[in-house]
């Protein structure tokens, strides 16, 4: 006999009091913290809880009685649906407000550490429309809202390009308008979703791995270029055809794509690395500027998705190294080599390593179409290369400039920076939680000395935060 399921609560007439991480808000009733997504302090509401555990629950408010006066409209009609922007409910003031207490807690509840005043948290002048890149998925499965489900609407398509719903990986919510790249994003995407539906293209299916059309990547730069790579799963010589048709209607109607690619991707995933990207029109790049420095970027490059506040992001990194033209500096998880080459010009030597030998092929290239002289850079795990022997080769650094990914660094490689001893370490992050662990292992032979949150994502919980360390003594 199934066990009964346990009927769970309604709150009622809760008041939100604080902003939560996962940009969630929470309650406390009683003793209980309730986890609440899309609403902000202030707000008065009913909570349905979904999720209860000893201590804690997650609800979803489903009455509002009070609106908080910090509240804002939601901008953007798939709001609160497709799984982004969680925080455009919130004014931007208080979103960076949030962003600055984040760091906040995360370094010192987190890194245990001795911290100066932090400064305060750069803002992103664009808070609409900053994305240079996003990434689409066709799906013969279209997510319903409940509004739909309730209405019991009918579509005559089924098939739907936009972003996958959280929690269902097979399922895409249909986009009409994003607003987190220039409109052009939302003109091509709507373009090539009419075209298919009025020529009956078929739209992958994840669970049966069938279809045509796997993916859309849409890439701008501040240099006016424009990218866009068409992924399509071909099984019979006529879908390549009609993919070849496809892109031709798109190179036509939209003449300022400087580059048309296409890739044919028949595995069980969206991955193109190793994969070969075609071109059908145009160059194989495009190009970002930066104090007069070009970086090429091609489809499988990696460069931060806010390209202006990038800009202020790596000035405060340059700033933080305090070169004076006399320092070796190793650049650690350097990419394609974006911060490597904007501090060259300030540096003695600049030696980059990262772990995907594309983008190192990337870092060298942009290093030669700026007359970049004084780079080396090295592809590999980073604890393989980055040893006592390499260091020993090449030197020991003045600067050592770390951008790691979201979980931070190695063990390994915090070993051979605290061996290597360098005067400064400059550590960019994308996750204050890792960076205050990393913080408290760099203790023992390091102080931080200045700390400054920079905001590269308006309206998400997510914030980048740039650490000057200096050796003690």
């Amino acid at each position: 006999m199934a066990r009964k399921k346990k009927e769970l609560p309604l709150l009622e007439k809760i008041t939100i009091t604080d902003v939560a991480a996962e940009g969630k808000a929470l309650a406390k009733v009683n003793d209980l913290v309730v986890f609440v997504p899309y609403v902000v302090p202030g707000d008065v509401v009913d909570l349905q809880v979904k999720r209860k555990k000893n201590h804690y629950a997650e609800a979803v408010a489903v009455k509002f009685h009070e609106y908080s006066a910090m509240r804002m409209v939601p901008f953007c009609q798939h709001y609160g649906v497709c799984g982004g922007c969680k925080w455009q409910c919130l004014s931007y003031a208080e979103q960076i407000k949030n962003k600055q207490k984040q760091v906040m807690d995360n370094l010192t509840r987190i890194g245990k550490i001795e911290l100066p005043e932090i400064l305060p948290i750069l803002g992103s002048k664009k808070t609409e429309f900053y994305r240079n890149k996003l990434e689409f998925t066709f799906s013969d499965k279209r997510w319903l809202t409940e509004e739909e489900v309730k209405e019991d609407v009918k579509y005559d398509q089924m098939n739907a390009v936009g972003f996958h719903i959280p929690g269902a990986f097979d399922k895409v919510l249909a986009i009409e308008k994003c607003w987190l790249q220039d409109d052009i994003s939302n003109q091509i995407r709507n373009a090539i979703r009419d075209y298919a539906y009025e020529h009956n293209y078929s739209f992958f299916n994840l669970r049966s791995q069938e279809g045509m059309l796997r993916n859309l990547m849409i890439r701008t730069s501040t240099t006016g270029e424009l990218m866009v790579l068409l992924q399509c799963k071909i099984v019979e010589e006529k879908e390549r055809d009609r993919m070849k048709q496809l892109l031709a209607f798109v190179a036509e109607r939209f003449p300022q794509i400087t580059s048309l690619l296409y890739v044919v991707n028949n595995k069980c995933n969206d991955t193109i690395n190793d994969l070969d990207v075609m071109v059908f029109k145009g160059n194989d790049h495009i190009f970002e500027e930066m104090e007069g420095l070009r970086f090429k970027i091609g489809p499988k490059s990696f460069y931060q998705t806010n390209s202006e506040q990038a800009y202020n992001l790596y000035k405060v990194a340059r700033d933080f190294a305090g070169l004076t033209g006399d320092e070796l500096v190793y650049d650690l998880y350097t990419g394609t080599g974006t911060i490597a080459n904007f501090v060259s010009r300030q540096a003695k030597k600049v030696i980059g390593i990262e772990y995907v030998p594309e983008a190192i092929e990337d870092a060298k290239v942009n290093s030669r179409i700026n007359g970049i002289d004084n780079t080396l850079f090295y592809a590999g795990d980073m604890k393989n290369i980055l040893t006592q022997e390499f260091i020993n080769q090449h030197g020991r650094p003045d600067v050592i400039i770390t951008d790691p990914p979201r979980a931070g660094m190695h063990d390994d490689v915090i070993n051979t920076i605290l061996f290597a001893e360098p005067r400064r370490i400059v550590y960019v992050s994308c996750n204050p939680a890792t960076q205050a662990r990393d913080l408290s292992l760099l203790d023992t032979k390091y102080k931080v000395t200045a700390v400054q949150p920079v905001d590269m994502f308006p309206h998400t919980h997510h914030v980048e935060n740039v650490v000057l360390l200096e050796r003690r003594g």
